[in-house]
């Protein structure tokens, strides 16, 4: 009788330790947040290279929305993003975006930087400025080329 006590306060207790970690999970993902607590704005991106949907949106480092949709446009081979953010920040409507690093080994985030208009966007407004990713090997392989428009075998100096 006092084995079973033991194992249903044991089940309890890791089933409230579930709950918990589910709830917290959910609210990091931004899943919890009600739809009356962001708003949508929607970008336009030459590359999007390590973002999806989910990915954090970020203000001075800290997270104020989320990617919530990701399309190719056919028409522009662009990819259309849609970003969730959150109702409190108002941005004005000559901010830019961008997709940044969180360091060489690190993963890519969607970063805001707003502008000095006095004019905001408002729920489902594009972001007109934006900069995709920046590829490393793209830029290793110029650094590693020289980056000069001399062809190959061309003795540079010479006149």
């Amino acid at each position: 009788m006092a084995s079973e006590r033991a194992e249903i306060l044991a089940g309890a207790a890791v089933l409230a330790v579930a709950v918990g970690f589910l709830a917290y999970a959910a609210n990091s993902a931004g899943l919890m947040a009600r739809v009356g607590e962001t708003y949508p704005l929607t970008a336009s991106f030459r590359a999007m290279d390590g973002i999806s949907v989910g990915s954090d949106v970020r203000m001075a480092g800290i997270k104020v929305g989320t990617i919530s949709d990701l399309r190719l446009n056919p028409q522009t081979f662009f990819a259309d993003a849609t970003i969730r953010l959150r109702s409190d920040i108002l941005l004005p409507d000559d901010s830019a975006i961008l997709i940044s690093s969180e360091g060489l080994l690190g993963g890519n985030f969607v970063e805001i930087v707003p502008g000095g208009s006095l004019d905001n966007l408002a729920p489902g407004d594009e972001i007109e400025d934006t900069q995709g990713a920046v590829s490393l090997i793209t830029l290793l392989m110029k650094f590693v080329g020289g980056g000069s428009d001399t062809p190959a075998g061309a003795e540079a100096g010479t006149e």
